[in-house]
């Protein structure tokens, strides 16, 4: 008798616990239908990603039928050959990165423009004796040994009447703000103005930045969202759907960016943790970048794909002739 009691009592169990789990999970059925995507972020989670965080934590991907898996890169190419390679759908990357790809046969395309302006800038002492680029002679400039810093610099030094010849590049790898902490170089590039510049400025370094775009570089679009062409081709629906959730997210950031920063800050990496007020700071000057004005969040126009692409080749960052108008897509 004691058995039986023992085998009904523990088979109620059962059944109250498969209630239990259905009540505690009640949104597996909701969640089920969701099309899975998954996107690698250029760098650790920072201010200028609050729109997707906030896309995702307000339901606007799920609204258009997705789910979201956001990743980290563990290294910053990654993100453009794995989305090459089909191994993730889409990738935040840069225009020029993107063209060099493309240059290499590397089939990827650009199907939104994030940030519309260059963050990376050159920065030097505020209160030093470099005013605009021609001052960079007989100085030397940190950078962490990409050709198209070197080709940056070269720009806007012939740009402003200066001469190239007298300037030295110093390959201080990504540890920029200790050069210039420690008066290593005298002149930055590979440093953004929402990042590193705020850091250094935090730090008692008070930094002058030198915007490439106003000494003969294209105002090029500093990030970008990337997808492979053969996604793109085979599943546009995706992407367009993904653009209409992210816009909605950069909206709400547009309109709640104290919220929009909130909600950021609980997907900070434990590596890299990150400053509230540093992040506050940037996503200030982020906003204003990342604006459209008459056009639709992340519309991309020709002209600058051409522009850029051009002066790639002409500054040799890539070898051969690359056709702008098939490294980009705008989704109407």
């Amino acid at each position: 008798m004691k058995k039986m009691l023992f085998i009904v009592f523990s088979l109620c169990l059962v059944v109250l616990g498969a209630c239990g789990k259905e009540e505690t999970n009640p949104s597996s059925d909701k969640d089920k239908g969701l099309q899975k995507v998954s996107l690698m972020l250029d760098w650790y989670p920072n201010a200028v990603h609050s729109f997707l965080f906030t896309a995702d934590e307000k339901g606007y991907f799920k609204e258009q039928g997705l789910d979201v898996d956001i990743e980290m890169p563990a290294d910053t190419n990654d993100p453009l050959r794995l989305v090459a390679a089909g191994k993730i759908d889409m990738a935040m990357s840069y225009q020029p990165e993107v063209l060099v790809a493309r240059g290499e046969d590397i089939p990827v395309q650009s199907f939104s423009a994030i940030v519309r302006h260059p963050l990376n800038q050159v920065m030097v002492p505020k209160e030093g004796t470099i005013k605009s680029p021609k001052d960079l002679a007989g100085k030397t400039v940190g950078y962490p040994s990409i050709p198209l810093d070197e080709a940056i610099i070269d720009t806007m030094v012939n740009a402003d009447g200066g001469d190239t010849k007298k300037v030295k590049m110093v390959d201080v790898g990504w540890d920029l703000i200790p050069a210039m902490a420690t008066k290593k170089t005298d002149a930055l590039i590979g440093g953004y103005i929402n990042h590193e510049k705020l850091l250094l400025d935090k730090e008692g370094h008070p930094m002058r930045t030198l915007n490439p775009a106003d000494y003969g570089v294209p105002d090029y679009y500093e990030l970008v969202m990337v997808g492979s062409e053969k996604g793109l081709k085979e599943k546009p629906d995706v992407y367009k759907k993904f653009i209409t959730a992210m816009t909605k997210g950069q909206k709400y950031v547009e309109a709640h960016p104290g919220e929009g920063l909130s909600i950021l800050l609980k997907h900070e990496e434990k590596s890299s943790p990150l400053e509230k007020d540093i992040e506050t700071k940037s996503l200030d000057i982020l906003l204003p970048l990342m604006d459209a004005k008459d056009k639709p969040f992340g519309y991309q126009d020709p002209e600058t794909w051409k522009k850029v692409g051009e002066w790639l080749k002409d500054n040799k960052v890539i070898d051969q002739k690359v056709n702008a108008a098939d490294a980009f897509v705008n989704f109407k």
